[in-house]
């Protein structure tokens, strides 16, 4: 659905644009403060997820939450510096990234299949051992065990809609943001399961890894050496770098394309582009400070919390998205050489429905969702608060849309 839209309208700012243009601005307000809150929350994850995940084992540091908030902070000041610098830099990192994600995962998998095979530590009976959870009683219970560990694979598949949010800087939008959407997530989707079954069928000690802070670290080194585990996290380390990066340079575009049309806070200053690098920098500001609240503000497992209120916020908008497509895919124009589902659109966009809802129900199910699902509400509230604000004092901008362009059929 994404793709469908993306081939239509290319500009940043992707559900936000798309709404205001299809449906009317106070909808697409609402889409473009959804996607602002996930995608800030985005990039915090990720950050965090590089700290506890692959920085802190890199350098042989023991776990620790408040290290892990630090060296978050800190590569968000990184990765925010290279944002404002050039949009160039941006894509060469990612690209770079892009590359050796692939690699890792295909080298990765190939090497601990062949180490266990050799050694004979580990084995196919993982993939179907409870491990640890062998005998809860809950184990398949609404809320119980079995969906709380479906939150980690559903954040994975999450954020393709980022090539559309940098659709006004990329060389012919109509195909290419769309065939980085469909290829982005068939990679992940394919590539991320064969990683995770290898990961699997490595693990020599079960309870002792369920046990450890950095699982996928410990996997490593004990199948694979101290020195690989190293050169492996190196990337790792580099491929996490640059996911949040690019998606701090993708929220600081919807910000940016929100306050254009004077519909976010502070909308003089975020609307703000620097001439010499061409890059909104105020904005980009915005997403590096609400990071740093996050980290000083959220209470427990901060990475925990972060991927589950970005992940439900993510299906929220995914979920509306698709409702959208099905109010006005009849009036939709169509670009010649544009992608294009054809006739499998309909069966494609129900199907898409249906699994977020069912993604929705598994977010909001474990006990563990609580804290995630106050801060959305919280979230939810605040941005109402503002769209009043806009509604009451300066409704004008909610009933116009600036530099409209054709996207219906004539």
């Amino acid at each position: 659905m994404y793709a469908q839209f993306a081939a239509r309208i290319p500009l940043s700012g992707s559900t936000y644009q798309w709404a205001s243009r299809l449906a009317n601005p106070k909808i697409g307000w609402g889409f473009g403060w959804l996607t602002v809150c996930y995608l800030s929350f985005g990039v915090v994850a990720v950050d965090n997820a590089l700290a506890s995940q692959a920085f802190m084992p890199l350098f042989g540091m023991e776990p620790d939450e408040d290290t892990a908030r630090v060296i978050t902070l800190v590569m968000m000041f990184v990765q925010a510096l290279l944002v404002v610098f050039s949009t160039r830099i941006v894509a060469m990192i990612n690209a770079s990234a892009v590359g050796l994600e692939l690699v890792i995962v295909v080298v990765l998998a190939i090497a601990l299949i062949v180490a266990v095979l050799i050694t004979g530590d580990g084995g196919a009976g993982n993939l179907t051992s409870r491990g640890v959870t062998e005998n809860a009683p809950d184990y398949f219970a609404v809320g119980g065990g079995l969906m709380a560990a479906m939150i980690m694979g559903l954040a994975t598949l999450v954020g393709f809609d980022a090539a559309a949010n940098l659709a006004e800087e990329a060389k012919d939008p109509f195909r290419s943001v769309p065939r980085a959407i469909v290829g982005s997530v068939a990679a992940a989707g394919a590539l991320g399961m064969v990683f995770l079954i290898a990961l699997t069928v490595a693990i020599d000690d079960i309870p002792r890894i369920s046990k450890s802070e950095s699982p996928v670290a410990a996997i490593m080194r004990d199948q694979l050496g101290p020195v690989m585990e190293r050169t492996l996290l190196v990337a790792i380390t580099f491929a996490f770098f640059a996911a949040g990066m690019v998606t701090m340079a993708a929220c600081s575009r919807i910000v940016f394309a929100m306050a254009r049309d004077s519909r976010f806070p502070a909308h003089q200053v975020m609307r703000r582009i620097n001439p010499r690098t061409q890059t909104p920098v105020q904005a980009t500001i915005l997403i590096l400070v609400v990071g740093v609240v996050l980290m000083v503000a959220l209470p427990g497992d901060a990475l925990l919390e972060l991927i589950v209120a970005g992940t439900l916020l993510t299906a929220i908008v995914y979920a509306a998205t698709v409702v959208l497509y099905l109010a006005v895919r009849r009036r939709l124009d169509r670009k010649e050489g544009g992608f294009n589902l054809g006739r499998f659109e309909l069966p494609v966009a129900i199907g898409a429905l249906v699994w977020m809802a069912v993604v929705l129900f598994v977010l909001i199910s474990p006990g563990e969702a609580f804290v995630p699902v106050l801060i959305v509400a919280g979230l939810l509230v605040l941005g109402g608060l503002f769209f009043l604000a806009m509604w009451v004092f300066d409704r004008e901008v909610l009933e116009t849309e600036p530099g409209d362009i054709s996207v219906y059929k004539h």
